[in-house]
């Protein structure tokens, strides 16, 4: 493969437009753009999970997860483009049940935390949410691939289901007391 980049700043952003495939210029504030930036705004918060010593099984999930999200971030690009198939959905399915097998039913809310690498998981799973917000925000006015929409989703399921497979494996999950009085 050749050199993508030869420069890094281009100046042809400067006047608040990007460029996606087949050289069209949007506005850097449109729908389509915030989807893809919060795609990698993801992808990002999983390469800090990636800073912690993780199972096996977790971090073979989030490796091809990571690819997955860098393809979703291509279909944006690429707009009339699907990348991600339904097989891809039915693998991370398939890792959610085998993570989820062996937790205990909740019975409280958790809150995030439970030790650095469930906290690290938690804000992923949070940044997922907000990126599925934004998709299905975008498909009110454009056509994406409803299946990345659909894997978004199954990924913030998984990535809470990671948060308490660690926190258990560290300081414990921290559960809601919605009827907290004063310490002491």
């Amino acid at each position: 493969m050749g050199n993508r980049l030869t420069r890094i700043y281009t100046r042809t952003g400067d006047d608040g437009t990007t460029g996606i495939v087949g050289g069209v210029r949007i506005s850097k504030s449109a729908p389509r753009v915030e989807a893809m930036g919060t795609v990698d705004e993801l992808n990002c918060c999983l390469g800090i999970v990636f800073t912690h010593p993780l199972p096996e099984a977790i971090g073979e999930t989030l490796t091809d997860v990571q690819h997955t999200l860098f393809d979703i971030g291509g279909e944006l690009a690429m707009p009339g483009t699907s990348m991600v198939e339904q097989e891809r959905v039915d693998r991370l399915e398939s890792a959610l049940d085998l993570l989820n097998a062996d937790l205990p039913p909740l019975k409280e809310f958790i809150l995030p935390g439970g030790g650095a690498r469930a906290s690290a998981v938690h804000l992923a799973r949070a940044v997922c949410r907000r990126a599925e917000r934004v998709l299905v925000e975008l498909t009110s006015t454009e056509e994406i691939n409803p299946v990345s929409r659909c894997y978004v989703n199954r990924l913030s399921d998984y990535l809470f289901v990671a948060a308490r497979v660690l926190a258990r494996a560290d300081e414990g999950e921290v559960y809601w007391r919605h009827e907290r009085g004063p310490k002491g």
